[in-house]
C-alpha cells in the first residue's frame, strides 16, 4: 500500500474511531492529512472507495493478529483465538467494523483461508469445509457487529467476554460433532 494512502487511510480510521462513522467526510479527512479534499482523490478516490479502503485496513489488521500465525496449535485452540481476533477488532474499532458486513473486500480472504485450514486440522470432511467456514464466519461477523451496535438480542447473566468465549466453545463442539458423525 502506497505511503500516502496508507497514511490517509489511517486518519480516516482514526477520525471514525473519534467520532464514529457519520464525521468521516472527504473534507474532514483532509484537514487531518493537512490536504484539500481534491487532493484525496488520486490516493484513496471517493468517498466510497475510502469505505472500501477502511475495510482493507480492517482486514489487514485482523490478518496481522499474531495469533493467526499459530498454525503449530491444536485446532480447538487456533479457532478461539480467531474468534477472540475477530472480537477484539471489533472492539478496537467500532465505529468502522460494520462495514465488514456490507462492503466487499478482497482482503477478507485470510479469514476464510484461516478458517477452513482449521477445520481442514480438525478432521472436517472437505465437501462440508465450505458451509462450516460459512456458518462459523457469519457468527463471528455478526455476534462481534451486533455486540458493537447494540444489535445483539437480549443480555445474561455472564459478563461479555464469558459468553463470547462460552459461544466460541459451542463452536468448538459443532467441529467436533461433525467430525464424529462424517
Amino acid at each position: 500500500m502506497d505511503d500516502k494512502r496508507r497514511l490517509i487511510l489511517d486518519q480516516a480510521m482514526a477520525l471514525v474511531d473519534e467520532r464514529g462513522l457519520a464525521a468521516m467526510s472527504m473534507r474532514a479527512v483532509a484537514e487531518r492529512v493537512g490536504l484539500t479534499s481534491m487532493a484525496l482523490y488520486p490516493y484513496v478516490g471517493g468517498k466510497d472507495a475510502l469505505l472500501d479502503g477502511l475495510v482493507e485496513l480492517l482486514h489487514l489488521e485482523l490478518g496481522s493478529d499474531d495469533t493467526q500465525e499459530a498454525a503449530d496449535i491444536d485446532w480447538r485452540q487456533r479457532l478461539r483465538a480467531l474468534g477472540r481476533a475477530v472480537r477484539g477488532l471489533s472492539l478496537r474499532h467500532p465505529g468502522a467494523y460494520p462495514l465488514m458486513l456490507n462492503r466487499p473486500s478482497a482482503g477478507g480472504a485470510w479469514l476464510t483461508a484461516a478458517l477452513r485450514a482449521t477445520l481442514h486440522d480438525a478432521g472436517v470432511p472437505a465437501p462440508t469445509v465450505p458451509r462450516l467456514t460459512r456458518m462459523i464466519c457469519a457468527f463471528l461477523l455478526g455476534y462481534t457487529t451486533g455486540e458493537v451496535t447494540g444489535g445483539l438480542p437480549g443480555t445474561t447473566a455472564q459478563p461479555p467476554d464469558a459468553e463470547f468465549d462460552a459461544d466460541l466453545d459451542d463452536l468448538v463442539r459443532l467441529v467436533e460433532v461433525t467430525v464424529r458423525v462424517a
